[in-house]
This record gives structure tokens, C-alpha cells and sequence, in this order.
């Protein structure tokens, strides 16, 4: 034989089929939730799988103010960050941040599941966390996604 009968297809960000996905947060763990919407970012779920090129779906995340945490969570985990002044440390507990700005709990929890480097900074743009069951998107003709079904 002079040739291989097969080759290996690398898939690129143009021909990995993107698809719109709507996930529903309620009623779902933080951390179980985040890992599988990291999962459909990245594109483990496809076949064609590239661990170097984005190849994942775009996912919408509905009611992202209904996710549950375990334990003492919602009072004792704390979000901390740093205003770049000496003494500028500033922290948050869980309970406060859902109750401001919840879509930035999911948001903060899916970054650190990803690649830290530039895949991991445009995997994260294809995440749209919104508040309630009512999105924008609806052009992009999104379809229902059981994040259950991931194991």
C-alpha cells in the first residue's frame, strides 16, 4: 500500500459546526452546572474534537439566579479581588453577588473550568449568562439543551 487509507481531520473553528445551546441553571449546583457548560464550550461532547482550536458551542444560561450551592456556601464562600491600591483587597460573599449581579456567579465559576491563555479567552466569549427565562438571542435560532444528558 502505497498511501493511507486515512487521515486525521483536524477540526478548525470554520468547519466544527457551532450550534446555539440554551441551558437551564435552576434549580442545578454551581459546580456541576459549570463544569458542563465549560465542557460545551471547549467541544468535548463532539467527535471531532481539537484540543487547540475552538470547536465548541455557543450556550446560552437561563435563570442563573435560581442555581443552589451545597453546605455553608451561600454565607462562608467569598469572591475576592483587588482595586490595584495598596490595601485595595475588596470581598463579596455568594449571597451578595447573587443578589446584585447573579449571571457574574456562573460567569466567574465557567472562566476558571478554561484554558487559561487565548482559547480560554475566546472559549469564554461564547457564554451568555442572563437573569429569568427571556433572552435575545433568539435569532441565532438556540436550541434546548438537557445539561443532565452530559455525564
Amino acid at each position: 500500500m502505497d498511501t493511507l487509507s486515512y487521515k486525521t481531520v483536524s477540526a478548525t473553528k470554520e468547519n466544527s459546526g457551532k450550534k446555539w445551546l440554551v441551558v437551564d441553571a435552576e434549580g442545578q449546583g454551581l459546580g456541576r452546572v459549570s463544569s458542563r457548560i465549560a465542557f460545551l464550550l471547549r467541544g468535548k461532547h463532539k467527535p471531532n474534537f481539537t484540543p487547540h482550536a475552538d470547536c465548541g458551542d455557543n450556550v446560552i444560561v437561563l435563570n442563573s439566579e435560581k442555581i443552589t450551592l451545597s453546605g455553608n456556601k451561600m454565607d462562608s464562600k467569598e469572591y475576592i479581588r483587588h482595586t490595584g491600591y495598596p490595601g485595595g483587597q475588596r470581598s463579596t460573599s455568594v449571597k451578595n453577588m447573587l443578589a446584585e449581579h447573579p449571571e457574574r456567579v456562573i460567569e466567574k465559576a465557567v472562566k476558571g473550568m478554561l484554558p487559561k491563555n487565548k482559547l480560554g479567552s475566546e472559549l469564554f466569549r461564547n457564554l451568555k449568562v442572563v437573569v429569568g427565562t427571556e433572552h435575545g438571542f433568539d435569532a441565532q435560532k438556540p436550541e434546548k439543551f438537557d445539561i443532565n444528558s452530559i455525564k
